[in-house]
């Protein structure tokens, strides 16, 4: 599950520690950036995430506006097509980071020390793992070692799975 700094481009990580304070200013944290170059051509595919509060289109719309001045700088010369979308309701959960995200929201993480999957409302992450709360009202404990993948489950976060 774990992304390596080499599958990372090192001017993509610029890129995102310049737009990750112009998003928190805007109340949103970048869950994912993705950059891919053609021909005098940049695709930028931006995914963004606020706790407690669902992504309209005026939320990315807004986002769009205030990253674009940013990334036409770094992207001097070319032409830019900026995406900016919510991690949506079943989002596959690509980078162990995102974990911290989606604190209170249901979670579904397929595990290989028991091959089958554990769900739950996710209840903490920190640099080694994560803590679920079962439906029986239990709270496992994942390392990231044993998660296979994970996705978000529904919409917002209930008592119910």
């Amino acid at each position: 599950m774990r992304k390596t700094e080499k599958d990372v481009n090192e001017q993509d990580v610029s890129i995102r520690d310049a737009l990750q304070p112009v998003l928190k200013g805007l109340g949103f944290n970048l869950i994912e950036l993705s950059v891919s170059r053609h021909r005098g051509s940049v695709q930028i595919r931006a995914v963004i995430y606020s706790n407690g509060k669902s992504i309209g289109t005026d939320d990315c719309s807004k986002v769009h506006r205030a990253i674009m001045p940013r990334l036409e700088l770094a992207f001097e010369n070319q032409s830019i097509y900026l995406e900016v979308s919510s991690p949506g309701i079943d989002r596959l959960i690509k980078d162990e980071s995102e974990f911290a995200h989606y604190l209170g929201r249901k979670v579904r993480c397929y595990r290989t020390d028991i091959t089958e999957w554990t769900a739950g409302i996710l209840e903490s992450a920190d640099e080694k793992g994560i803590k679920i709360k079962t439906n029986d009202g239990n709270i496992t404990r994942l390392e990231f070692d044993i998660i296979a993948k994970a996705r978000l489950v529904g919409s917002e976060a209930s008592n119910e799975m």
